[in-house]
């Protein structure tokens, strides 16, 4: 088993952050992880590789559309104390009926315009602001730097996590209940290797838009509605098959409804719980509800990457892929270590009953923030080096650079469960970046909608 890098990852675009290296790392940890787990089941090693620009442009073909979501009360304001701070208001619903945006025009008590927001924010201290918001539950913070980012006590936390708590291949079923880009990443890369990948949404947004739909290829998608006590006791049934349980609600808000980590555990001994957030599970940040699609955003301008990038004149935004790539890995990490485990017991034992029984459950954690930290460690380049060897990124518009076209694969519109009659269309996205010598990735079809399918599981032999 071995995996392949770019000698020279970075700058592989024109940020002063070494994203390449970002790219290639997590990309090929998760093809790693994913081999390994083949290793086990099979005997069959193989060598991965990844090329650092391919990484990178993956990582960006994967937010076209997303400007779809950006209102325009979103965005840095200046407030009274001189500085800035970022608001999150977006997502796929009318201002008024967008619980983030209101909840903003409240604490402001002003008119849904870009002005008036922006004047209100005059009116207001920055950190006073941002804990009002806190407070109110919804997102928006200060615009630090790094070194006042350092010195937070919540960035401390992040330094020294808490280690005891702990709790994709053919045949495995992962249920996920995430939204835009740093989940669905994940589970494009767990579907790319095998998973039976099942997306559940509310039918309540059933007005998404077409955000990073290159990520919703190779898997399956329904819908229920966690309010009604039909649809929850759906989903026990469903988590009950399950292998994986990936989810990306805010802190606590699947535990409100009965499916935090305790009673998924409880219901499936052996499952891997799977959670993505944005500020962590410690520190006085850890509760702060967040809405991890967009919570980069508001992370980078909380921890120091927005100001950062700024001083070196460039732009881009890679904790989203990074995020989605690294729960990968620690899933597939954490199947792995059930799999050791059951070899182990059925070495000692030759009791093979004894397999799911003796296995145990794992978690695995991924916040935004700690990838963020894990993004600044490989350090910065000067600006010197990013912008006279670092190749910007091709625009998004048709016709597509050459650059793109070369790595482009279409993919047709899957048929679904429903088998509505509509057009089988077809789509374009950027291949997957991370090679496998035994296993190559799967492709696979994409729903092209949220309800294509019924909240039920494919047989384990397809």
């Amino acid at each position: 088993m071995s995996l392949c890098l770019t000698d020279k990852a970075d700058p592989a675009v024109n940020s002063s952050f070494k994203l390449g290296s970002v790219a290639q790392t997590s990309v090929g940890l998760a093809g790693l992880a994913a081999a390994y787990f083949h290793h086990l089941n099979t005997g069959i090693g193989q060598r991965v590789s990844t090329d650092a620009r391919h990484a990178v442009l993956e990582f960006n073909g994967q937010l076209i559309g997303f400007n779809q979501l950006l209102n325009e009360l979103f965005g840095v304001h200046r407030t009274k104390d001189n500085n800035c701070v970022r608001i999150h208001t977006n997502f796929p619903q009318p201002l008024t009926e967008n619980i983030h945006c209101q909840e903003i025009l409240n604490t402001l008590s002003c008119a849904p315009t870009k002005q008036a927001v922006a004047e209100s924010l005059l009116q207001w201290d920055s950190y006073a602001f941002e804990e009002e918001v806190a407070l109110r539950k919804t997102v928006a913070t200060v615009l630090r730097r790094f070194e006042e980012w350092d010195a937070h006590r919540h960035a401390c936390a992040l330094r020294a996590p808490d280690a005891s708590r702990r709790r994709s291949p053919d045949g495995i079923r992962a249920l996920e209940l995430t939204r835009i880009i740093a989940g669905p990443v994940s589970r494009l890369t767990l579907a790319a290797h095998g998973t039976n990948v099942l997306w559940v949404t509310s039918p309540k947004f059933s007005n998404w838009p077409m955000v990073g739909m290159d990520t919703w290829r190779g898997k399956r998608t329904t819908q229920l509605d966690l309010t009604e006590p039909g649809d929850c006791h759906t989903l026990r049934e469903l988590f009950k098959d399950a292998d994986v349980f990936l989810q990306g609600y805010r802190p606590g808000g699947l535990a409100d409804k009965g499916f935090g980590v305790s009673d998924v555990v409880a219901a499936r001994p052996g499952i891997v719980y799977a959670s993505l957030n944005a500020y962590g599970w410690d520190g006085p940040w850890k509760d702060r509800r967040g809405t991890a699609q967009f919570d980069s955003l508001v992370v980078q301008a909380a921890t120091g990457f927005n100001a950062g990038e700024a001083e070196a004149y460039a732009a881009y935004t890679g904790d989203y892929h990074a995020a989605g790539h690294l729960l990968a890995f620690g899933i597939n990490a954490a199947l792995c270590k059930t799999i050791t485990v059951r070899i182990l017991i059925v070495a000692a034992s030759r009791n093979a009953d004894n397999q799911t029984k003796e296995g145990g459950s794992w978690e695995v954690r991924v916040s935004l923030a700690a990838v963020g930290q894990w993004m600044r460690s490989f350090g910065q380049l000067e600006p010197a080096v990013v912008f006279s060897e670092g190749a910007p990124l091709p625009p998004r518009s048709l016709p597509q650079a050459p650059e793109v076209q070369a790595l482009m694969v279409e993919l047709q519109r899957s048929a679904g469960d429903k088998r509505d009659g509509g057009e089988r269309k077809v789509m374009n996205a950027i291949k997957h970046s991370v090679i496998l010598s035994a296993t190559p990735v799967l492709a696979g079809e994409a729903p092209m909608r949220l309800d294509a399918h019924l909240p039920m599981w494919l047989p384990r032999s397809q």
